[in-house]
């Protein structure tokens, strides 16, 4: 019997009785796997779940020891002009959103500016004060580039392509970089490799594509952020809880949960409605 099933079908049932607008989901226990379709199995923006593959390539280029997580920043940017205390703010404040620096979200933040990245490392820094932005990982994936090229094409080397997932979207800002903090078109059972990867510590099919101390700090090396239910701490990319567990969480309902005993993976159009399926999800 296949193990993922049974909990499938009660989640669903919980998404019908809810009215929640799923396109996909999927399950993975064990080895096993199941998925249950609403639309057409079509590649579509993953939003903020997009941050958790940014990381993974971090990760990755710090095993090859190629860039520090803990340098700052301007050792990498040495020409920019950067705002008081910014200047000391390192990739692993960027990617943990802990920089101190403030750039709220808008729709037309990638063009707001001449260079995104230049106007939030140009800001002053409050110190290690937790400030969710797109703009902060946008920024990381700039520094990153400094020292692997084109950050699309190295995700999609080290960890698409060994995923089996070949001619991936990337959304790009003005200038040719990746938005990163979201923009990249997966689908549903694709997301779900991602998470696999994730579960098994940065292993897929008896190859280490990310170390698995780096893929523990995804959940781990938690900050303090909020105090909503689920969203009170935060790690380098990942939501803790609501529950037991934790998850990569995106806009209108783009989530990989990780529970004790299982990987969900969904995809949706119902921004409204994912905190509440997650109260189901994770208990």
């Amino acid at each position: 019997m296949n193990a993922a099933q049974p909990l499938l079908d009660r989640i669903v049932g919980e998404i019908g009785e809810r009215g929640f607008r799923a396109h996909g989901v999927h399950v993975l226990v064990g080895d096993d796997a199941a998925e249950h379709r609403w639309t057409a199995d079509v590649r579509e923006d993953i939003q903020s779940v997009t941050k958790g593959l940014c990381a993974l390539a971090t990760l990755r280029a710090a095993d090859e020891g190629l860039i520090s997580l803990d340098a700052p920043v301007s050792q990498y940017l040495p020409a920019v002009e950067f705002g008081e205390g910014s200047a000391s703010v390192t990739l692993r404040h960027l990617l943990t959103m802990t920089s101190g620096i403030d750039l709220p979200w808008s729709p037309t933040m990638m063009t707001d500016w001449p260079d995104l990245a230049l106007e939030f490392l140009g800001r002053p820094s409050r110190g290690r004060v937790f400030q969710y932005s797109n703009a902060s990982t946008y920024t990381a994936m700039r520094v990153l580039a400094q020292v692997v090229g084109d950050v699309g094409d190295y995700v999609d080397r080290v960890v698409l392509h060994p995923l089996g997932i070949t001619d991936a979207s990337w959304e790009r800002c003005p200038l040719g970089f990746p938005v990163a903090g979201g923009g990249l078109a997966l689908r549903t059972e694709e997301l779900a490799r991602v998470g696999r990867l994730i579960r098994d510590r940065g292993r897929w099919q008896g190859r280490t594509l990310v170390s698995p101390g780096g893929v523990e700090t995804m959940h781990s090396e938690w900050v303090q952020a909020g105090t909503g239910p689920g969203y009170r701490r935060y790690a380098l990319s990942g939501w803790e809880g609501p529950g037991t567990g934790w998850r990569l969480h995106g806009a209108c309902g783009q989530m990989i949960v990780f529970t004790p005993d299982a990987v969900i993976t969904v995809t949706a159009d119902d921004h409204e409605g994912s905190d509440g399926l997650l109260g189901f999800l994770m208990p």
